[in-house]
């Protein structure tokens, strides 16, 4: 299958702000031009972001889930979204006759600190170069999960929140897909209401809606109750695996 630079269609737009949404349904007008439907690797911080991004997504291509977050504390926290992300995405396909995949890597959180700290970021304010950090260390495993397990393109649900700056994970994406041997799917998942379908699907889903991104540094810095969230966390996959053994 002929896959599409990005590249490409973005530097005809280099004299305005890029639209990455504009982008993507370029993309997609040129898949369903050649009657092709490609084979996509999504990263997903969690459950309530890959809501929306399948929805759509889906549409148009054979999507499978990646879900890389060793940014992710406490462990137990890990361990729910890791839980809520499945069941989601069981429940999706159940309901809208998809087969959507999940591919979950191995957790390694000192990995992800040791990083924050040799790079002086463990004190950045929220959307600042940590995160930027961040989306680095997730897009870069995820592009290359892609090439390895032969994905048509690799992208992130990240952009449907409006709390991230898509422009620089986009950048970023872009940057990445020039050292691997694969594509990267430009997005700007929240437009088009995508964020708000994300909040109704979450209802309809009953899917956990977490109250941090995810670190320890973001968390303790928006005055979360970490003990309150582990305590919670842990009774939730105690119960899940509960479940798990009756059936």
């Amino acid at each position: 299958m002929n896959t599409i630079d990005a590249t490409e269609i973005v530097d005809k737009m280099s004299n305005q702000k890029i639209n990455y949404d504009r982008v993507l349904h370029k993309m997609i007008q040129a898949w369903e031009k050649d009657a092709v439907r490609p084979r996509i690797l999504i990263h997903s911080c969690c459950a309530p972001c890959s809501t929306y991004t399948l929805e759509f997504l889906t549409q148009h291509a054979d999507v499978t889930i990646f879900f890389s977050n060793s940014n992710i504390h406490p462990e137990s926290e890990y361990q729910r979204r890791v839980l809520v992300q499945e069941k989601f995405i069981n429940d999706f396909n159940a309901a809208t006759g998809n087969h959507v995949d999940l591919i979950v890597d191995d957790y390694k959180p000192n990995e992800f600190i040791q990083l924050m700290q040799s790079q002086n970021l463990t004190e950045e304010p929220e959307g600042g170069k940590r995160c930027t950090a961040c989306f680095n260390m997730r897009l870069d495993l995820a592009a290359k999960e892609a090439v390895e397990r032969g994905y048509d393109y690799f992208g992130s649900a990240l952009t449907i929140s409006p709390k991230k700056n898509s422009q620089l994970i986009n950048q970023i994406g872009m940057d990445i897909q020039k050292i691997y041997n694969t594509n990267y799917l430009p997005s700007d998942f929240k437009k088009n209401s995508g964020y708000q379908r994300s909040i109704e699907m979450c209802k309809e889903y009953d899917v956990y809606r977490q109250c941090y991104c995810g670190c320890v540094f973001a968390a303790k810095q928006q005055g979360c109750d970490l003990k309150t969230i582990n305590k919670e966390a842990k009774a939730f996959v105690k119960e899940h695996q509960k479940t798990e053994t009756a059936k």
